[in-house]
């Protein structure tokens, strides 16, 4: 008797229809699932980023040395300038979009001098230079204040951008012409390569 109601309980239990899962369960295999898809989102993250800075570093170092670099930057950031000024108040989108674009461009070039090639200024004896060119960046970074408190549809906005870029192209020839040749002529060929390798890494991590 025990023994055909043991037989019979264990019937019923495999006859049973399986209970349905609530949406809010999190048993092992939606937390795995759960799991699998934060990781595979995160590392596509990662490469993105990590593509995107290879593309904009890629950019600069292809152009050659350190001087040969900053000077190819100077040049996209007055590119961006050119597109800019070729707006009118109706785009504002595009006005945003390309004063962020230069924002980005001139943060991350700005920091590659600062902490790299100023610093060899100084500690080749040319720290009026460096100090001027360093003060004028401050300049830099109030115009780019300005522009974005301003609004894109404000009406001196064409005129701002134009004085803006008039005192950064002052500012990146004094550093083509004089600085930067003066200083790659007083390197040795050791020193002008870890300088160049410093300002990649430097722009690698703002990229």
């Amino acid at each position: 008797m025990a023994t055909r109601t043991r037989n019979s309980i264990r019937s019923r239990i495999r006859s049973a229809p399986p209970r349905e899962r609530s949406a809010f369960s999190f048993g092992s295999n939606g937390t795995g699932a759960l799991i699998g898809a934060a990781v595979g989102g995160a590392a596509l993250a990662i490469a993105a980023n990590l593509g995107r800075k290879f593309f904009t570093q890629g950019m600069s170092a292809r152009a050659g040395d350190w001087d040969e670099m900053l000077a190819a930057e100077h040049d996209m950031a007055l590119e961006i300038f050119d597109k800019m000024l070729a707006t009118d108040p109706s785009q504002t989108i595009r006005r945003t979009m390309l004063l962020k674009k230069l924002s980005h461009t001139l943060d991350k070039h700005t920091h590659e001098e600062e902490n790299v090639v100023y610093p060899a200024l100084r500690q080749a004896d040319d720290k009026y230079d460096a100090d001027l060119l360093e003060g004028e960046h401050g300049y830099v970074k109030t115009y780019l204040y300005e522009l974005d408190q301003i609004g894109a549809d404000a009406p001196n906005w064409l005129e701002k951008v134009r004085k803006f870029r008039s005192v950064l192209e002052k500012h990146a020839r004094m550093e083509e012409e004089e600085v930067f040749p003066r200083l790659k002529s007083e390197l040795t060929d050791e020193q002008n390569a870890k300088i160049t390798s410093m300002v990649n890494k430097d722009g690698f991590m703002m990229a």
